[in-house]
């Protein structure tokens, strides 16, 4: 659930952005990032659970740098 909220959380800035906020940080792919959260809220099925243990062990606290980034560049 936690992956979801994040998933739609990225969305809101792109769309407010028209992209422009997220291609600002490119060290992190934002397409698969809203992907994923498309894939577990909607395409349960064709959820691999070993991308999501490898996305939340080797990816999510590089995002987490980045968002916070994010925030301090907005203020």
């Amino acid at each position: 659930m936690q992956l979801i909220a994040l998933g739609e959380s990225i969305k809101n800035p792109d769309k407010a952005t028209e992209g422009k906020r997220l291609a600002q940080y490119p060290s992190i792919e934002w397409k698969r990032v809203m992907g994923m959260r498309d894939v577990i809220g909607h395409h349960h099925f064709d959820l691999d659970a070993e991308i999501v243990y490898t996305v939340c062990t080797d990816h999510i606290e590089k995002l987490g740098e980045v968002v916070q980034q994010m925030r301090v560049d907005i203020r």
